[in-house]
């Protein structure tokens, strides 16, 4: 149950405690209960972040080292200073036939011929008006 919907419902049968005494309490003992496990879920979070950092700084050191090149950057270098970066959205794979994906490919390479042609005749159009510049679009009267 949310927060908000128990404060409400311990909130109503405040007004009217001479009729449930026993299910106020069962619901103020559930507010508690879960107001204390936001807390530890949020608490678990921000260290589990740190302990993130540190484990890879860490981590890299120890590596480094075992091969014999350990940097001053990395043992200078404080397990908060790092910045993680953010994850790149994965592109979506398109689940296509073969059939459908000739298709496709047949209809975008015959737009492309038609965006060129069309580009091709505003130019030449361009190059043919004496008072317009190459590479302008005819200005419609």
């Amino acid at each position: 149950m949310k927060l908000k919907t128990l404060r409400k419902k311990i909130r109503r049968l405040e007004a009217r405690l001479e009729k449930g005494p026993k299910k106020l309490a069962k619901l103020k003992r559930k507010l508690e209960a879960a107001e204390k496990a936001a807390a530890g879920k949020t608490k678990r979070k921000s260290t589990a972040r740190v302990g993130e950092g540190r484990r890879s700084v860490k981590g890299s050191a120890q590596t480094q080292k075992k091969k014999g090149r350990v940097t001053a950057e990395a043992q200078v270098r404080p397990a908060t200073a790092e910045k993680r970066s953010a994850a790149k959205k994965a592109k979506r794979k398109l689940n296509l036939s073969p059939e459908r994906r000739a298709q496709l490919a047949a209809a975008m390479k015959a737009r492309w011929a038609a965006k060129r042609t069309a580009a091709g005749a505003i130019l030449q159009q361009a190059s043919t008006d004496g008072d317009s510049t190459i590479g302008e679009a005819p200005r419609a009267l």
